[in-house]
């Protein structure tokens, strides 16, 4: 019997009704729905491959300095960190700290024996100790010390594998190798000399120098340095919480600070898929309010051509509840069936994403 009232409701109430301005709502609702889902997907991965791209979370270690201009190669005061400079540098959009890598002004000399003949001056610096990678054990050096631990920039073991090396016949080298090679290590010029025996005691990817305790660089600077006073600090290591986001970026580029080129690069990419990403949602939403007024427009007219029968519908003893509710039945199921459409799209397009980053290993 509830089958047959529905059928004669049906045929008095939908009678006039244009299918085709109904589908084509249902259809614009499913694709604007679908393109909504879709950039905020596109936004959520890409934030998700950052986040991967990053030990420990999106924070990562960077290196600033002040960028070297034909009006200031000639004056290292200009490229100088003042306390202020580093105070705010300390508060600046999405830092989470600041340490000061400290330089040696005196002149270091180093000699590789055994197999591998090399003799280099070596750049030596030093940073605090919560910005290394891993402190060695042997890392608290103290004067008088003759045993200096020393950490590697790891960049330098790769130029030296892949670019010295095979240029003059010379092996190439492990990580555990290099740290059973003993160094010695010349300090100081003229008749202010002083000879360390140093050790590689670990790698570094954070800095791009040689590393040594913060208290050799102390010393170093106060006995061997030309001249007297503090080290000046040319270049900070910063813990980011968001390299790539546009905030920090702007901000070094404001102060006019140069860093590695791949965190600009990351934000430079975000900034694409966030134009991106909000194009596809403002285009979605729209098609959503277009499909909503057709929608609304399409219930609308089959209401006011069926008016005569819902005064005869109402007349025979059906209650608006009733009318209302049966007009609810039939079209909410149409409307959550779009958008259900619309979200399996979404899932098949999120999986073949997943497939494309899986076998690209991202």
């Amino acid at each position: 019997m509830s089958t047959r009232r529905s059928s004669i409701l049906s045929r008095l109430l939908l009678l006039h009704n244009g299918r085709t301005r109904l589908w084509t709502a249902l259809a614009i609702l499913a694709v604007g729905t679908f393109l909504l889902l879709v950039s905020v997907l596109a936004w959520s991965d890409f934030d998700l491959l950052l986040s991967n791209g990053q030990s420990g979370g999106t924070e990562s270690y960077i290196v600033i300095g002040k960028q070297i201009t034909e009006q200031n190669m000639g004056g290292t005061s200009a490229n100088v960190f003042s306390a202020s400079e580093i105070a705010e540098v300390r508060h600046a959009p999405r830092v989470r700290d600041a340490g000061e890598i400290t330089p040696a002004l005196f002149p270091v000399y180093a000699e590789v024996g055994g197999q591998l003949p090399l003799q280099t001056d070596l750049p030596l610096a030093s940073v605090p100790d919560r910005f290394l990678d891993a402190v060695p054990p042997d890392w608290n050096w103290q004067p008088g010390n003759p045993n200096l631990p020393v950490v590697l920039a790891a960049r330098f073991l790769d130029i030296y594998n892949y670019v010295f090396a095979p240029g003059q016949g010379l092996p190439q080298l492990s990580r555990g190798s290099v740290q059973a090679i003993g160094l010695r290590m010349k300090v100081g010029s003229g008749t202010n000399v002083q000879v360390f025996s140093a050790h590689i005691s670990g790698f570094s990817d954070r800095v791009g120098s040689v590393l040594v305790p913060q208290s050799f660089i102390t010393y170093g600077n106060s006995r061997f340095a030309a001249s007297a006073g503090p080290a000046r600090v040319m270049q900070l290591i910063l813990r980011v919480a968001d390299p790539s986001d546009p905030l920090f970026t702007t901000w070094l580029q404001q102060h006019g600070y140069t860093t590695e080129p791949q965190g600009l690069q990351w934000s430079r990419m975000r900034a694409i898929v966030q134009s991106v990403a909000a194009a596809t949602g403002g285009l979605a939403v729209l098609l959503m309010v277009a499909g909503a007024l057709i929608f609304m427009l399409f219930i609308e007219l089959s209401i006011s051509r069926s008016r005569s029968s819902l005064l005869l519908l109402h007349q025979l003893g059906y209650s608006r509840r009733y009318l209302i509710s049966f007009m609810v039945r039939r079209f909410v199921p149409r409307v959550a069936g779009s958008l259900l459409l619309a979200l399996a799209g979404t899932v098949f397009v999120q999986a073949l994403v997943a497939a494309r980053l899986a076998a690209a290993q991202l």
